[in-house]
């Protein structure tokens, strides 16, 4: 059944109803599910599915969809979902299901414990890279965090929330915020050009000179782009307002740029903004939290770690998802996985599990296990 799911087209896609905390996107817009059943495929999307990000049920329907219950949704063979499957979801998961979300392995493992148990071939689009690097399908999530990054922490330095009572952007005669950020990838870029239009000091630091020269011609305001090292760190660190972790490693645990003795260091009532928390976060006190509940305090320093950021822009998050998740779809739905890597080949590096193999080498070493070749998985 399996080299079945994986070389032939698979007409079913199952849409459930995302239940992570504080979830409210959805994996599929209504113009999406159209232009699937235009290709002859079902669509099955959970009742309910699409509430949080503002989409109805009879929206999905009238654009094809079947709106049915959990179990029928989770049913298809090809399941499209935001978020990691959650404890009570594993029961779901089948060897003859290829599952397309955003899994994050390194940062839960039990989660790939229970695909590689059931056999599921789990594709993430954290993991799907171009030949140059880039990766398509985490990108437009990484924009959107990054902005609420620096959005979210300038509403936590105000006073009644919690922070110094410093305006990010200062006034008149006043120091405006320092903002460092740890990380000039597109979370790092667009968190940094955030809070840098509004007035803010930002110091934005990455280990590519490389990266840094090339985002320099589209530098604005208070904007400074600093070669990052230890001892540069440790220098900075006490000094910043506002600390905002965007460092990735595709697949892998996120590095530990900043511990526990640094974060001892940073000013009383300061702000740390974990956006690395969805692979294990860059800063050694940080706990994963919450929409419903984003803080804590540690050390007099305010932690905000949402595993999912985006999710607070439901809407947003949905249609730039689905922008560029839905070609994937439907290559995979459509001609079968085998041969949609080889007409999309970046899709190889997003295979994280099949058929009970690590088939990534960065979800492998963070799970500890030893990696097949992607090709091998799929023969």
């Amino acid at each position: 059944m399996t080299s079945s799911i994986l070389s032939a087209p698979i007409a079913t896609i199952g849409v459930p109803t995302e239940i992570k905390a504080d979830e409210l996107r959805v994996a599929l817009t209504p113009d999406g599910v159209k232009e699937l059943v235009s290709h002859g495929l079902e669509v099955l999307v959970q009742a309910g599915a699409g509430a949080g990000a503002g989409i109805g049920d009879t929206e999905f329907a009238n654009s094809g969809a079947r709106i049915v219950d959990r179990d029928v949704a989770w049913s298809a063979h090809l399941i499209v979902k935001v978020k990691e499957p959650q404890k009570e979801e594993f029961r779901f998961l089948r060897k003859d299901m290829v599952l397309f979300t955003y899994l994050h392995l390194a940062a839960y493992p039990k989660v790939g414990e229970a695909l590689l148990a059931s056999g599921t071939t789990g594709i993430g689009y954290e993991t799907v890279q171009m030949e140059n690097g880039s990766l398509p399908l985490l990108a437009p999530m990484s924009e959107i965090a990054g902005r609420l990054a620096a959005q979210v922490g300038a509403h936590l330095l105000e006073r009644p929330h919690g922070g110094s009572g410093v305006l990010i952007g200062g006034c008149t005669g006043v120091r405006p915020a320092r903002v460092i950020v740890l990380g000039a990838g597109t979370v790092g870029w667009n968190a940094a050009r955030l809070a840098a239009a509004m007035d803010a000091e930002v110091m934005l630091l990455d280990r590519s000179p490389e990266r840094l020269r090339n985002l320099e011609a589209d530098r604005r305001g208070r904007l400074m782009s600093v070669v990052s090292s230890r001892g540069l760190l440790e220098r900075l660190i006490p000094t910043a307002d506002l600390l905002i972790g965007a460092v990735l490693t595709p697949g892998g645990r996120a590095p530990t740029l900043v511990d526990e003795n640094m974060v001892k260091g940073m000013k009383t009532k300061s702000v740390i903004v974990d956006v690395a928390i969805d692979q294990g976060g860059c800063v050694e006190t940080s706990i994963e939290t919450t929409h419903t509940n984003p803080t804590v305090t540690i050390h007099g320093i305010q932690h905000y770690a949402v595993g999912n950021m985006p999710g607070a822009v439901p809407f947003t998050s949905t249609e730039a998802l689905v922008s560029v998740t839905l070609p994937y779809i439907l290559g995979i739905a459509g001609r079968g996985l085998e041969e949609a890597v080889t007409e999309r080949p970046e899709l190889l590096s997003g295979l994280n599990t099949v058929n009970g193999a690590v088939c990534h080498p960065g979800v492998a070493k963070a799970l500890g296990l030893p990696p097949r070749h992607p090709m091998a998985c799929l023969r």
